[in-house]
């Protein structure tokens, strides 16, 4: 699937293993379904996504832009099979995946409490 939302975070939860460590403060939230106004459309947060954008290393932390200019997420990776996209681009191989900036702001505003940041961006709902 294209996407991924904060559902499969939990469920990949193992906080036995670091790489899947989901601390306690977000599991509550999860359980409590106090995603705010970042919820999608089926009540959950969408967490990355997969995009045909070409990607090369450094790239991480790039805006991803909709169609109308607004930041809709932000690279961070590619998949495997595109790693020949650094010489030559493949569009049936090279994916972006990237960060839902859904996720980042549920994180910076019920996650880390910092609304003080919040307040200071115009969010598009």
């Amino acid at each position: 699937h294209w996407q991924t939302t904060i559902d499969g975070v939990i469920e990949k939860r193992n906080n036995a293993d670091p790489e899947f460590i989901v601390p306690d403060k977000l599991y509550n939230l999860y359980q409590a379904k106090d995603y705010g106004r970042y919820a999608d459309k089926n009540g959950t947060v969408p967490v990355c996504f997969l995009s045909n954008l070409d990607i090369t290393g450094g790239n991480s932390g790039s805006p991803i832009m909709n169609g109308k200019g607004e930041l809709i997420g932000l690279a961070f990776d590619g998949n495997y099979e595109g790693t020949p996209g650094d010489y030559i681009v493949d569009p049936a191989m090279n994916r972006t995946i990237s960060v839902d900036i859904r996720y980042v702001l549920f994180i910076i505003d019920k996650y880390a409490g910092a609304t003080n940041l919040i307040k200071e961006l115009d969010i598009k709902n």
